[in-house]
């Protein structure tokens, strides 16, 4: 994979007359491919810039989400990470739903087991669970809420006052929840490894160095609890690709994983970006490659499927979620 510099003190994938040859090939047999086999690719904003570009949606976990509810495709080539193609796949049952890297997971889902959420609610019964979407199918199929960065404040907000929490398995998006909503909300120890790499004294040094820029934070960084009130604003990764299009600064502090600066960059070429941190790369995100997707419509591989019995439960979680917001 070739990479370029980019002048904002981090290298990504090629992309813009910079990428290797066989990408542009690569992206013609693709598009070729989608209109043969009836497919959309849906990207998460994470992903490497040449699947960005080759994708027919880019957004976050809920854009996504509901993309695939909208679709027509026969095929969805889900270009993001298994807990987010699980999902497409409960809710497009009639749709094959592929992803380029079925090692293609996520440390933060991985945190929380299903029976971890059995044995809270034997201590809890008149409790609530409320995940993150950042979980696999089989913990949503134990939840009543699902919640996505976008949309936490309003399902928290939805659920009676009375009722206490268990938020799994982000502890910093919990901890912002819980902060704005001041709920009773029992907090879980997960995490996300590329926020957690963003730093306190990192960001200083960055609002030092371009004291005019704003601040913009994803809530599962690991500096949130420390510097939520310094933050321009708290966003989700599709807020933040809209809020720095309508704001009238020049230059961001980026606070989430580095291939949401692919996009801001695409669409705001006069204005400068710079990461929180260059150490904030997914790597299960970047084992999807372009060649990978290529080779995903190819062959039809890898199919994503969830048990009925397990995705019956967990969409009940995801779907009160989306008729909320």
């Amino acid at each position: 994979m070739s990479y370029r510099g980019n002048g904002n003190g981090i290298s990504h994938p090629s992309t813009n007359g910079h990428e290797p040859a066989h990408y542009a090939m690569l992206k013609e047999k693709i598009a070729i491919l989608k209109r043969e086999r009836n497919a959309v690719i849906l990207a998460h904003n994470y992903q490497e810039g040449a699947i960005q570009d080759v994708a027919d949606f880019v957004g976050d976990s809920l854009g996504l989400a509901r993309s695939a509810q909208k679709t027509e495709a026969e095929i969805i080539l889900f270009c993001g990470v298994h807990f987010m193609a699980e999902t497409a796949a409960m809710l497009c049952p009639d749709k094959t739903v592929l992803i380029p890297d079925l090692a293609a997971g996520c440390s933060l889902a991985d945190m929380i087991v299903p029976e971890q959420i059995r044995s809270w609610r034997s201590k809890h019964p008149d409790g609530v669970v409320v995940c993150y979407i950042n979980t696999s199918a089989a913990v949503k199929a134990e939840c009543d809420w699902c919640v996505t960065s976008t949309n936490g404040l309003k399902v928290i907000e939805h659920i009676p006052s009375e009722r206490e929490i268990l938020f799994v398995p982000d502890y910093y998006l919990g901890s912002y929840l819980k902060a704005k909503t001041k709920r009773k909300i029992h907090l879980w120890k997960g995490y996300c490894p590329a926020h957690a790499a963003i730093l306190p004294e990192q960001v200083d040094r960055l609002r030092e160095k371009h004291p005019d820029a704003e601040f913009l934070m994803h809530p599962e960084c690991g500096c949130t609890t420390k510097q939520m009130h310094l933050a321009d604003q708290v966003l989700s990764t599709e807020g933040m690709v809209q809020y720095a299009a309508r704001s009238n600064a020049k230059e961001f502090i980026v606070a989430t994983e580095t291939g949401i600066l692919h996009r801001m960059r695409q669409q705001n070429p006069e204005k400068q970006f710079y990461p929180a941190s260059e150490h904030a790369t997914c790597h299960h995100m970047q084992r999807n490659t372009l060649e990978k997707a290529f080779l995903s419509l190819v062959k039809l591989e890898h199919v994503v499927t969830v048990a009925p019995a397990i995705a019956e439960r967990a969409l009940r979680p995801i779907q009160r979620m989306l008729e909320i917001v």
